[in-house]
């Protein structure tokens, strides 16, 4: 589990935030931030004052790495490169998370370790990750700025020929009632951009493999565009299916038989493929994975129930 609540003993009496900077080897910041969240507790209550003094018995609720065994595939003293199972989250979106990426990372590098962009959980592929704060904060605006370029690749439903590109602008939803998208096209939304190249097309499976390259980086941007486009990424439980499968996959309520059928693929079938970036050299990254051999996870086209939009 990675949230742990562990037992210390306080030998002489000091402020909590500077207890936590040396158990734990953090900043102020750091220490400042576990007291606000309430994960330093006396008698079961949570301290909340920073500077309040204290001794004696106390517990700490912290994140403790366990690590799974991945390695990166490509690391140096500042930053490494991971691929990112499906089905695994990048950071844990609640205490109770047993795995994450965040694992691995913390695992080989420490407290001060991080990922420095999301990836969703159904997506495989690509992730970058901090050794340090630096490397963090340097990575982190590179992103922003945009000069960190990304290509993935996506399993998509129908035949694609041509390259195409979609700009269209994308919207956050605020209402779950009627569709279950988390983002959707509208020209009141932020202005969005992505490149799309057919690679090949299977006949049986009745889906094209395609390149996909975001000039911006919007939620669900790849999949919103290529729903729009009337060829939603196979295996998406979101974007090309009902509300019905949706909700159900939403609730944890569909199996992976009606997933198959109901979505065209048993996961998201997309695929963060490269990075390319400078930090002090230039970096090309391609991922190793066979993702586009993946044909066992798609479901043949007569089989197929989804409702194609």
């Amino acid at each position: 589990m990675p949230f742990v609540k562990e037992k210390f003993h306080v030998k002489h009496k000091m402020p909590a935030f500077l207890f936590i900077m040396r158990q734990f080897n953090f900043t102020q910041g750091q220490a400042q931030r576990v007291l606000a969240k309430g994960r330093l507790l006396i008698d079961g209550e949570s301290i909340f004052n920073t500077g309040q003094s204290i001794e004696g018995e106390v517990e700490v609720v912290y994140f403790k790495a366990a690590s799974q065994g991945r390695r990166p595939l490509f690391s140096n003293r500042d930053f490494m490169i991971f691929e990112k199972p499906s089905g695994v989250l990048v950071h844990p979106n609640t205490m109770s998370t047993p795995y994450s990426m965040l694992d691995e990372i913390r695992h080989i590098s420490g407290d001060n370790a991080n990922a420095t962009h999301r990836i969703d959980m159904e997506t495989s592929g690509l992730l970058l990750a901090s050794k340090h704060k630096k490397a963090e904060a340097h990575l982190k605006n590179s992103f922003e700025a945009k000069t960190i370029k990304k290509s993935y690749l996506a399993w998509v439903d129908g035949r694609l020929n041509e390259p195409f590109s979609v700009s269209e602008k994308i919207k956050i939803n605020n209402d779950y009632s009627r569709v279950k998208h988390k983002v959707f096209i509208s020209d009141a939304g932020k202005v969005s951009h992505t490149d799309f190249v057919p690679l090949r097309y299977n006949e049986t499976l009745d889906a094209t493999l395609v390149a996909c390259y975001p000039q911006t980086g919007r939620t669900h941007q790849i999949r919103v565009h290529l729903f729009h486009v009337k060829h939603p990424i196979l295996g998406d439980p979101i974007y090309g299916t009902t509300f019905d499968t949706a909700n159900r996959y939403l609730e944890d309520e569909i199996s992976e038989e009606e997933r198959f059928l109901e979505t065209g693929a048993r996961r998201l079938m997309l695929h963060a493929h490269t990075l390319s970036f400078t930090y002090g050299n230039r970096f090309h990254i391609k991922s190793k994975s066979d993702f586009g051999q993946m044909y066992d996870l798609i479901c043949p086209k007569d089989e197929r129930t989804f409702n194609k939009k």
